[in-house]
């Protein structure tokens, strides 16, 4: 079993370092490689990291052509059973890609893509799993009395992301592209034998996750060990208001994707875009007034 971990590096340097180091000093009980791939980073020589990791193979890509592309140029080199997306603003605490690794080897059911807890800086919680979104689900966030007088685990089951406390293995329906494990094997089952490229950044960690679920094989989030992501590290404070643009441009299409434009479709738009630009604005004044945003 060996694991082929794919990092993109864009103009973050120390944090890609930082992460790669991680991944030297934890990952003991699998055999792996790393993978280092240089979206056209203008800060600097992307040949340093060879010199500080001449163990890695580094590919320099000549054009910023976004994450998805960046990752299928570095699985193309990629020679193990497993492929592990990792954030380049990531880093290790434990070994938890062999955790992971084992996880899928042991595993009894056909999983797709496998994401593990994730916790911030400062050890707060991040959302690494959750559910597609529906009607159903923005009506409930909206009126959040009725999920929170459910049982825990039949609220976090139905709701995911801010719902659960990320305390317990469970089936669901996509997990977060930071750690974002699958069977190699997997690509052979789709279009072009690749990840879908359609999105240059963002979304498509849950693209990938419905395609997979769609072939028979669902997402699965594993508790057993957690990294820290820091969030957005290559996008500065003042882009991270476009950044929820295109995260909300992204869920629409992702829904277009999975229901068509049909009615279903627009009734979708009408709450989820109520909800999302109401939220928009208050960002915005959070962000006028503070500085930062909180996520």
């Amino acid at each position: 079993m060996k694991v082929s971990i794919i990092i993109i590096n864009y103009n973050t340097f120390q944090l890609t370092s930082n992460c790669i180091e991680s991944v030297l000093r934890y990952t003991k009980s699998v055999d792996y490689e790393v993978i280092l791939v240089d979206n056209d980073s203008k800060e600097c020589d992307a040949k340093l990291f060879l010199q500080r990791f001449p163990q890695i193979t580094l590919i320099e890509n000549k054009v910023n052509n976004g994450f998805a592309k960046g990752n299928n140029l570095g699985i193309a080199s990629a020679t193990g059973d497993y492929i592990l997306l990792l954030n380049s603003d990531t880093y290790l605490t434990e070994d938890s890609i062999s955790v992971a690794a084992k996880f899928f080897e042991n595993a009894n059911n056909k999983i797709g893509a496998l994401g593990v807890r994730m916790v911030f800086q400062n050890n707060n919680l991040q959302y690494s799993a959750r559910n597609f979104r529906t009607i159903t689900w923005e009506l409930l966030d909206l009126l959040r009395f009725i999920p929170k007088s459910m049982p825990y685990k039949q609220r976090a089951k139905l709701m995911m992301a801010r719902y659960f406390k990320t305390d317990f293995n469970t089936h669901c329906d996509w997990v977060n592209g930071a750690f974002f494990m699958f069977p190699k094997a997997l690509l052979n089952k789709l279009p072009e034998h690749k990840l879908d490229e359609r999105f240059f950044m963002y979304g498509e960690d849950q693209l990938w996750c419905y395609q997979f679920t769609k072939l028979g094989y669902p997402s699965y989030f594993l508790a057993d060990t957690t990294i820290v992501h820091i969030h957005s590290a290559s996008t500065k404070s003042d882009k991270q208001l476009q950044l929820i643009l295109k995260l909300i441009k992204s869920e629409l299409e992702i829904m277009r994707i999975r229901k068509g434009k049909g009615l279903y479709y627009f009734l979708f738009c009408l709450v989820y875009l109520s909800k999302e630009y109401s939220r928009f604005v208050i960002k915005w004044l959070i962000l006028r007034f503070s500085g930062k945003l909180e996520w």
